[in-house]
């Protein structure tokens, strides 16, 4: 059984209002309940005998597994590393470092990442990745769709319309700059200090 967090509003969320956090809210906790849904089907009875590639309701329990599971997963990190001072968009000496070697400079990523959450249906991803040891910028048009496998969220943008539509309307562009200007960088520094 997955426990789902909880989470507040509180004045240093400054990119949404209340009335859009708690609707974002109640949308992951609805994350969480299919989650246990679909676990408890998988533990009892998923007729694995019928599975196929084509269409079967394993394979569907577990398309649904990876999409409601990255859906919790996802949300909790945005919503964890939301929340940092108003107009502060210098990230920590440790992680601006890291930035420079992999994107040439702070200005340069923030570009980058801008332009990738810009592009993208769902997500927008700072992930380190193992392989390259490296910082990337990834897209993600679904829960389950444009992963790097073997990479590690540090900051986590949910672009979804229902992210920020109650208040910014159609305007995503103004939601992202502010988004940048509400990260929780303490929250980006330790998990940059995993890896």
């Amino acid at each position: 059984m997955i426990e789902g967090m909880n989470f507040e509003y509180t004045h240093d969320i400054t990119v949404v209002n209340r009335e859009q956090f708690e609707v974002h809210v109640r949308l992951y906790e609805g994350y969480v309940k299919k989650i246990n849904e679909i676990d408890v089907i998988l533990q009892n009875n998923p007729r694995r005998e019928k599975a196929n590639s084509t269409f079967s309701f394993f394979r569907e329990c577990k398309r649904g597994e990876t999409y409601a599971l990255n859906g919790v997963i996802l949300h909790e990190l945005y919503f964890e590393n939301v929340g940092g001072g108003e107009g502060v968009n210098v990230a920590n000496p440790s992680v601006s470092v890291q930035l420079e070697m992999d994107f040439g400079s702070y200005n340069n990523w923030e570009e980058d990442f801008i332009a990738t959450a810009k592009a993208s249906r769902g997500w927008a991803v700072l992930c380190y990745d193992q392989r390259s040891q490296r910082l990337r910028n990834i897209s993600l048009d679904a829960h389950d769709l444009g992963n790097i496998a073997y990479s590690a969220p540090i900051l986590v943008l949910d672009v979804y319309e229902h992210a920020y539509f109650l208040q910014y309307a159609d305007d995503k562009t103004e939601y992202i700059n502010r988004f940048m200007e509400n990260i929780n960088w303490e929250v980006v520094i330790n998990r940059m200090s995993i890896y």
